[in-house]
């Protein structure tokens, strides 16, 4: 998805991506220019990594989720699965 996004988007002004979450983006908000992601996914990742969930949420609430990076900080979504 970066590739996809940079591929449409880069050319004009800089993106902000969150190094080691490729994998766990889910889109791009064009009107506000940011990469947004799944917070699910981002856990998801970091039990895969062999963290138990409570550490993945306490540790990407505090380092990731509510990390500040400038006015191009990216969108972290709540994605709930509604059973489409």
């Amino acid at each position: 998805m970066r590739k996809k996004i940079i591929e449409h988007y880069g050319d004009t002004d800089t993106i902000l991506f969150a190094d080691g979450f490729d994998d766990c983006i889910i889109g791009f908000e064009p009107n506000m220019w940011k990469v947004v992601y799944s917070r699910n996914l981002c856990i998801q990742l970091m039990v895969d990594d062999l963290m138990d969930v409570e550490e993945a949420v306490e540790y990407l609430e505090f380092n990731t989720f509510g990390a500040y990076m400038g006015k191009k900080n990216p969108i972290w979504v709540e994605d709930f699965k509604w059973g489409l």
